[in-house]
């Protein structure tokens, strides 16, 4: 089921629906995107910007639970929801916890990514 972060079989519906070609197109794009995602929620929160930390939570989980990153779209719906309700003092090391199921995530999604070149 699940490939260190990763649940093999959404990531292979979402191959399926894609196709072959273009998701390897997808992998690079999230692989670029989710670090600037994380780092866009770190400055929404020092600068207590709701919007800004809502919307890249937002963002996040959707990506994340295309790709079957489970636990990462379930931290990062943690987070949108906080921002939603104004509760960025609700945060705590929720985004350290965070950062690190990303780097899980990604070193997965590198290993796949190579059926794709």
């Amino acid at each position: 089921m699940a490939n260190s972060g990763i649940d093999l079989k959404l990531f292979n519906e979402l191959k399926e629906m894609v196709g072959q070609d273009f998701m390897g197109e997808l992998i690079d794009t999230f692989l670029d995107e989710a670090p600037q995602l994380i780092s866009a929620l770190q400055n929404g929160l020092l600068q207590n910007d709701r919007e800004i930390f809502y919307r890249s939570a937002h963002s996040l989980k959707s990506n994340a639970a295309s790709f079957g990153a489970q636990l990462l779209a379930e931290q990062a719906k943690a987070l949108e929801l906080l921002g939603r309700s104004n509760q960025l003092d609700q945060v705590g090391d929720q985004i350290k916890k965070l950062s690190a199921e990303w780097k899980s995530v990604e070193e997965v999604l590198k290993g796949l990514r190579r059926d794709f070149a």
